[in-house]
């Protein structure tokens, strides 16, 4: 088979379905919004060379009008797949009425072919740019290695989908898609190494996004969804240090659930269940920006309070204790209450299973005398 331009966008849209197929089957179910949308990219840039090859045969506006549509669809998908990776992304309401208003000029100015080959050439280039500045200054950390080669991979394909639409517009040499062009050949190869690249790129970022994944679950408690005993303590030591080189105060919490075996023996395990979810709530809720909850195991929670000293968690004591016996009562039909210990940071403090260890027999002393109370170290 000769290898023409004709035969390397065939090559390329068989590649674009193999890979279509094949990344849910190598995703799994269950995969992230990022992973769908980048499963759908990979489609609709297959489905757009499929389109522009059939196109020669058959239907020629309407086919290659789904192709220009596909092919800014899919760095629509691609860009919306970047901010659920990195977060917002600059630049998306540009993007979206360039994919909207790429294909419609393209039909609209068929009759014209160095009109409609320079209009989507041009402006498909500039979708390509924009979603190559997508893959910059993440909100949060970020391989940039998987990023600097999806960027390489998206101005590569600008670059000669560009220099397409200069030639289309601006010169006698219209390079269609059956012109065996130089431009058309180079861009054919530069396509096809530019979507392996790229496949890597994304399969990286997503491989990222899942072990980031397994380390939240690690760290989070199943049930109530704050941290648990490991991702307490490992959160709590970075506070804890940061207080100490500010010099800041630290005050921490430990509260128990008063009388939770006789709630499951009475109401059973799955009131049980809701409440802890709605104590764990409470305690989100009551908590400031920078202050820590977790769950310590079984009915016993933890709470540090960044920037704030004794009264602060007497005051939040209080608040949390008000809103659990009213919201208790109108979800769970009868009232719930805990015991508190307290300990504030002292000076010579550095080890935080000192300070905890404060709290905790603060909180066997808040037991010992009756229950339903906080007490200080």
């Amino acid at each position: 088979m000769p290898l023409d331009f004709l035969t390397l966008m065939a090559v390329m849209a068989a590649n674009l379905f193999m890979i279509s197929a094949s990344l849910p089957l190598i995703m799994g179910p269950g995969v992230s919004t990022a992973a769908r949308h980048v499963q759908a990219s990979m489609l609709l840039q297959a489905v757009a060379w499929a389109a522009i090859i059939a196109a020669g045969t058959w239907w020629d506006q309407a086919l290659s009008t789904v192709s220009v549509a596909c092919n800014a669809l899919a760095q629509w998908m691609l860009y919306r797949a970047l901010r659920e990776w990195l977060g917002e992304r600059p630049l998306q309401s540009l993007l979206l009425a360039l994919v909207v208003i790429t294909p419609l000029g393209y039909t609209l100015a068929f009759d014209h072919y160095a009109w409609r080959v320079g209009w989507a050439n041009l402006l498909m280039s500039a979708i390509l740019l924009i979603v190559a500045r997508a893959t910059l200054y993440p909100a949060h950390y970020a391989d940039p290695r998987w990023r600097r080669l999806l960027m390489a991979c998206l101005v590569t394909s600008a670059a000669f989908t560009l220099a397409r639409g200069l030639l289309g517009a601006f010169t006698d040499q219209y390079p269609s898609f059956r012109t065996p062009h130089p431009v058309n050949l180079a861009a054919a190869v530069a396509t096809n190494v530019s979507l392996v690249l790229g496949t890597v790129a994304v399969l990286v970022a997503w491989r990222a996004e899942a072990e980031q994944k397994l380390r939240a679950l690690a760290m989070t408690d199943g049930l109530t969804g704050v941290l648990n005993r490991r991702g307490f303590n490992k959160q709590a030591e970075n506070m804890l240090s940061h207080a100490w080189r500010h010099h800041l105060p630290l005050t921490a919490l430990v509260l128990d659930l008063d009388y939770f075996k006789q709630i499951n023996d009475t109401h059973g395990h799955e009131t049980g269940d809701r409440a802890l979810k709605l104590f764990a709530r409470l305690l989100e809720e009551t908590c400031r920006t920078g202050d820590l909850v977790g769950r310590l195991g079984g009915e016993e929670f933890g709470v540090l309070l960044l920037h704030n000293s004794a009264p602060a968690g007497i005051a939040f004591d209080q608040r949390l204790r008000n809103r659990l016996q009213t919201l208790s009562m109108a979800e769970l039909g009868f009232g719930l209450d805990y015991s508190a210990g307290m300990a504030v940071l002292l000076p010579a403090e550095t080890r935080l299973p000192d300070l905890m260890a404060r709290a905790d027999a603060a909180l066997y002393l808040a037991k010992a005398q009756g229950r339903g109370r906080m007490v200080e170290a």
